[in-house]
């Protein structure tokens, strides 16, 4: 039927037409080197966003607060107080990027609206104030 040279022809051509484990192993370790990278470059970038997220919460917080204030509200109020009174729009965050409450203090007209920030500590060099 096949003679023994086009037997060998072919049979090397199917030796070469696979890939070896060794080859396999080395394009796996570079997507991972890739993967790895891109997690690096990333990962800070998402903290960033954070960040920035809790800074523009507060100042819209800190905002409400005030108008809260003027128009007749004697204490110190929760975000609950400003979302029932409208001074602060119902979709608004009403807890930090990290599922924290936003905490509000009141001394006299100073007013303060505070994010513990990532590691849920307050008076820590990650919280985010007004």
């Amino acid at each position: 039927m096949f003679d023994r040279k086009t037997l060998n022809r072919r049979i090397r051509r199917a030796r070469r037409s696979g890939m070896t484990l060794v080859e396999i192993m080395i394009v796996v370790i570079i997507m991972a080197l890739i993967a790895t990278a891109v997690g690096i470059a990333v990962l800070p970038q998402f903290t960033k966003a954070k960040e920035k997220t809790a800074e523009t919460d507060v100042q819209t917080i800190d905002s409400a607060v005030q108008l809260y204030i003027m128009h007749g509200g004697n204490d110190c109020p929760t975000v609950e107080d400003l979302l029932e009174d409208g001074s602060l729009e119902e979709g608004k965050a009403t807890v930090d990027p990290w599922n924290q409450d936003y905490i509000i203090e009141c001394n006299g007209d100073n007013i303060t609206v505070i994010s513990i920030g990532g590691d849920g500590q307050p008076g820590t060099e990650d919280d985010i104030s007004s």
